[in-house]
């Protein structure tokens, strides 16, 4: 079965770090880029940060510095560290695995972060 599976979104207050996790099954995971994206209410859905299967990395610029996308492909699961957390960082946030052939998209968890 195909899945992403994200947990890790809290309460945060402005300031503090939460880390999320997408844990994949189904998918080919060491040859796939794994994203995180978020979407506010109201707003459209933004790429945060991206982590190729060679382990390159990319980053909208109002996370950078402060957020840090992780790969581990032994346990097919890829990570976002977010510390310094701003109220404008809540949005329900959604890991994406861009594989050969296939998109996959997880349900979302949602980052509330309040000031």
């Amino acid at each position: 079965q195909v899945q992403l599976v994200e947990s890790g979104g809290d309460l945060a207050q402005s300031g503090e770090s939460l880390r999320l996790s997408c844990v994949a099954s189904g998918i080919p995971f060491r040859l796939c880029t794994m994203n995180w994206y978020r979407q506010a209410p109201g707003k459209q859905r933004d790429l945060v940060a991206g982590i190729t299967s060679g382990g390159f990395t990319t980053y909208i610029d109002s996370v950078k510095g402060r957020f840090t996308i992780s790969r581990d492909n032994a346990k097919n699961t890829a990570s976002l560290q977010m510390n310094s957390l701003k109220p404008e960082d809540t949005a329900v946030y959604s890991c994406n695995a861009e594989c050969p052939g296939r998109i996959t998209w997880g349900q979302g968890t949602q980052v509330t972060v309040s000031s």
